[in-house]
């Protein structure tokens, strides 16, 4: 199929792309890194009168740096954060998230805002961001606000974002020292979005999993003084809590069983290389 007519607008700086939405609402999209949009364009599921195009705004370009946290503007490709010096220990689970994501080919092109921006509740960037405690910077013409990840996500392809807004981009913390994370995830073929995923942070006793691929959003779950002999019994317990379903990938009781199999090993491994 091809997509629905639409006129293109090249913007070279975020005002201008904030002027196009402000005057367009509801009938204007951002494209970004498009892996997610142009699918859906050519499946005519769907038809924006107008697509913006983000990717040559050089100040939505750079990675920096800031008070603590890495700040990662909404043209930054996927490809290019996994090159980013020094990610794997400022922020280990991401780029332990990372390898996960897609297809080389894809991260080429994808970009992490729009991964977030997209809200695929089986994907794997919104869970690690919604995990670490990311705040999403979202922006119109008139102001700009931030939202925590694990709330911007409100449901399947779902956010807190209005027709004039876009994810101008996401700043997440750097992990404490003494911090150990893992992810681990179960798909039917390498790249495909996970039938279940988890990612697990432990400093201590504390200990935070976080779960996609189960609900409409990523599920967290802490436990602050949780040892070692009570694990799984606490992943059991957390296991029921989850609306799980039966789908044509998997059945609700696999699904569970996955997230009491997958949340021991990233505990596990997580606590391996905990300081």
């Amino acid at each position: 199929m091809k997509p629905a007519p639409f006129d293109y607008v090249r913007v070279t700086g975020t005002e201008e792309a904030l002027d196009v939405l402000a005057a367009e609402g509801e009938d204007a999209r951002i494209l970004a890194g498009g892996q997610s949009l142009v699918a859906m364009l050519n499946m005519r599921l769907a038809r924006p009168a107008v697509l913006v195009d983000l990717m040559h705004a050089a100040e939505l370009r750079q990675i920096r740096m800031d008070a603590g946290a890495l700040v990662i503007p909404a043209a930054v490709r996927q490809a290019e954060l996994a090159r980013y010096s020094g990610l794997d220990t400022a922020i280990p689970l991401l780029a332990q998230v990372l390898p996960w994501v897609g297809h080389p080919q894809t991260r080429a092109r994808g970009t992490v805002c729009g991964s977030l921006a997209h809200a695929d509740p089986s994907a794997e960037l919104p869970l690690a961001l919604a995990a670490l405690d990311a705040e999403v910077v979202v922006r119109n013409r008139k102001r700009r606000r931030t939202v925590s990840a694990k709330d911007f996500i409100l449901g399947t392809m779902l956010t807190d974002l209005a027709p004039d807004e876009l994810v101008e981009a996401v700043r997440i913390p750097v992990q404490d020292t003494g911090t150990g994370s893992a992810f681990r995830e179960v798909s039917r073929r390498r790249g495909d979005f996970a039938i279940v995923a988890c990612a697990a942070l432990v400093k201590g006793r504390r200990i935070r999993l976080a779960v996609g691929g189960i609900d409409d959003t990523p599920v967290i779950r802490d436990w602050e003084e949780l040892a070692p002999a009570d694990i799984a019994e606490a992943l059991n317990a957390f296991a029921w809590t989850l609306d799980a379903r039966d789908d044509l990938h998997a059945t609700a009781r696999y699904r569970r069983d996955l997230v009491r199999n997958l949340g021991a090993t990233v505990i596990r491994e997580a606590q391996a290389c905990a300081g």
